[in-house]
């Protein structure tokens, strides 16, 4: 694994794709790979792509790449398609859309299948963005599924996000959920030859408020300069905002029974939305992650009566199990806490989500189980 992290970090494109599968599939040694290049990420633009199926997502990062490429950039790409009902896979639409790179060493392209993660990106999704970008990549594109609505999972990964909507293409605004437009920074009206363009963006103007609304034409390549433009503002301007320096809550873990019965009461009594839901084959968990603004809270189900989960049921029943903090530099809190003596009960792997965790033990922290993971 060392050998192929330098690998990577050298910007080998064989070892770039070797180690790509490794994370997708969650492989041994796919923890380790992130642990050891970890530190070299930070330095990529990521940029969210969102919108409905058939919006012209696939079109303009075409076209996105094809401008960077003029500009000497180096692109990632992680196009997150629907799994195939057949073999799990990804269909790979989006990569034949842009074909015409697949011959360019400046830009590497992976579809990965969603796998039935809902929220519009795949589990391993977090640790192949942070592969490209400790790989040396200028700018990763992150392109979700295109299942509308529900996918907010993205500005947790993003930079930037960008929501793309098409006149006349049943994104009205007013029919929109309001996560979505909550989570994009830039708004694209794609398609804006299109009768009905001033009326969608007359209806986009107030809920966007400040945010950008653009138009383009991304099949003729319109518009696509000053998107770029606007995506490196919108950078720039985060880049001025008082940093979060230290920890801050990332969540709540609570053990459970059941997952369906403990939805019963945060969905339909206090109205809280499914982010993600997945099994932790590793934890032997099922975890479903409720979205409550930044921090969340997530529900912890065992799979197996011996799982971590099962025995802390079994011997303190339903109840908070951890708090879990995001740090800005997990290796080196792991370092620090090491050496002030603090009892760490795992080497940084990759959990729900795919970020890098480490839990503390209740001894060491006034009798709480700490879980810190990686920002």
């Amino acid at each position: 694994m060392a050998e192929l992290a330098e690998d990577v970090l050298r910007g080998d494109l064989r070892a770039l794709a070797r180690a790509s599968t490794l994370i997708e599939n969650q492989e041994p040694g796919a923890d380790g790979l992130l642990r050891d290049i970890a530190a070299h990420a930070g330095r990529a633009l990521v940029l969210g792509i969102t919108g409905a199926p058939g919006a012209g997502k696939s079109t303009l990062c075409d076209h996105i790449i094809s401008l960077l490429r003029a500009e000497g950039k180096t692109v990632g790409v992680i196009a997150v398609d629907p799994s195939s009902p057949v073999t799990g896979g990804a269909i790979l639409g989006d990569r034949i859309r842009m074909q015409q790179h697949h011959a360019d060493p400046g830009v590497f392209i992976r579809s990965m299948a969603t796998r039935g993660i809902p929220g519009g990106i795949a589990r391993a999704t977090a640790g192949l963005a942070t592969l490209l970008d400790a790989a040396g990549r200028d700018v990763v594109i992150i392109e979700t599924v295109g299942v509308g609505q529900s996918e907010v999972e993205i500005a947790r990964l993003a930079q930037v996000t960008i929501l793309v909507v098409v006149p006349g293409f049943g994104d009205d605004v007013q029919a929109m959920k309001a996560g979505v437009l909550e989570i994009a920074d830039i708004f694209v009206i794609n398609k804006a030859d299109l009768p009905g363009a001033d009326k969608l963006a007359q209806e986009l103007h107030p809920v966007a408020g400040d945010r950008p609304v653009l138009r383009t034409v991304a099949s003729e390549g319109q518009g696509i300069a000053d998107l770029i433009e606007a995506m490196r503002a919108c950078r720039r301007e985060a880049h001025l905002q008082p940093a979060a320096v230290g920890p801050r809550i990332d969540h709540l873990g609570i053990a459970v029974r059941s997952l369906d019965h403990a939805l019963e009461f945060y969905q339909a009594q206090l109205g809280l939305r499914v982010a993600l839901r997945e099994t932790v084959a590793q934890e032997k968990v099922n975890v479903a992650m409720l979205a409550l603004g930044d921090p969340r809270i997530e529900l912890l189900e065992p799979t197996e009566p011996d799982s971590v989960i099962g025995r802390f049921l079994e011997k303190r029943g339903e109840g908070l199990h951890h708090i879990a903090l995001k740090v800005p530099d997990l290796l080196a809190a792991v370092d620090r806490l090491r050496l002030a003596g603090a009892r760490i009960l795992n080497e940084p792997r990759a959990g729900a989500g795919g970020h890098l965790y480490v839990f503390v033990h209740p001894a060491s922290t006034g009798g709480v189980l700490l879980e810190l993971i990686q920002a």
